[in-house]
């Protein structure tokens, strides 16, 4: 029996989470969305932690807006550095092992090929610079952990650029999309099931300090992406591709921000579906949710 402590509960990768739960009926989870736990509550954290008896945290708490942390650093920092250490101070503690998700927007974004967890990471902007903050923060607690930065995340659940795309879709009959930016989608769902066997494989007699990347396979550009999206929809709203130059926006985005996954595969055996197929499954289930 493991119990499993979730915070974020009510964003993009926390709600697929609570979705996948019911399937795991040999584990316990306790969610926790913001409103139930401040997770820079140190005190409050220890105490949820220890009534859980939680053997693994998965930290899903996240500050995500790239243009708003522009404007308001000190929130970006408090979330994605400054809870993210009372989490692994608390985990330590606890002796549980802190899953925490970070992301591909570490790096500068102008490399040549896929990138490496090895790799040296240059955040450009404030959100990316507070998420490399949070990790180093779990790498120096002591804590056991598995840092996994995910790439263009999305799911049925909270904000992101599919659901944005649906609904764009059905509103307007035509759409400007930057089509000189490439990275790789993640469907949140399959990122949670590779948790999952994360999990079901982890030795709890194990101390665990690793950093991994997710991300579906294949490449795409934000172009690629929403015509893919507009035609498993049915929508025959025009996508028209723009340079990011004449799409003006407040925080810095990568050109280039591929993450090679081998490592996660190599690890634990994970098979990472490739984005096309994953983006068929996520879109008929946003659309079966609407009917």
């Amino acid at each position: 029996m493991m119990n499993i402590m979730v915070t974020g509960s009510d964003g993009q990768l926390g709600s697929e989470f609570r979705t996948i739960a019911p399937g795991y009926p040999q584990w316990n989870f306790f969610f926790f969305n913001h409103t139930d736990l401040d997770i820079n509550d140190e005190v409050r954290v220890d105490e949820a932690m220890r009534e859980c008896r939680c053997d693994a945290v998965l930290n899903c708490a996240a500050f995500t807006s790239v243009d708003r942390a522009e404007a308001d650093s000190g929130l970006s920092f408090r979330v994605n550095r400054d809870g993210a250490g009372v989490l692994a101070r608390c985990a330590k503690e606890r002796g549980a092992l802190l899953v925490h998700f970070s992301t591909y927007n570490v790096f500068n974004g102008m490399s040549p090929v896929p990138y490496l967890e090895s790799d040296v990471a240059e955040p450009h902007g404030v959100n990316a610079q507070a998420k490399l903050a949070g990790e180093n923060m779990i790498r120096t607690a002591g804590t056991s952990y598995l840092i996994i930065r995910a790439g263009w995340l999305y799911s049925p659940f909270g904000e992101n650029f599919v659901k944005t795309m649906l609904r764009l879709g059905r509103e307007r009959e035509s759409i400007d999309v930057v089509a000189d930016r490439v990275g790789s989608p993640a469907y949140a769902s399959d990122l949670a099931d590779a948790v999952m066997t994360i999990l079901a494989k982890a030795d709890s007699r194990e101390t665990y300090a690793a950093t991994y990347h997710y991300a579906n396979e294949g490449v795409c550009s934000w172009y690629d992406f929403a015509i893919a999206i507009m035609k498993l929809a049915n929508l025959p709203c025009l996508v028209s591709p723009i340079e990011s130059s004449s799409f003006i926006v407040a925080g810095p985005r990568a050109f280039y921000s591929v993450l090679n996954n081998n490592a996660i595969k190599r690890d634990w055996g994970i098979a990472v579906p490739y984005w096309q197929d994953s983006l068929a499954r996520a879109v008929a289930r946003m659309e079966s949710l609407r009917s």
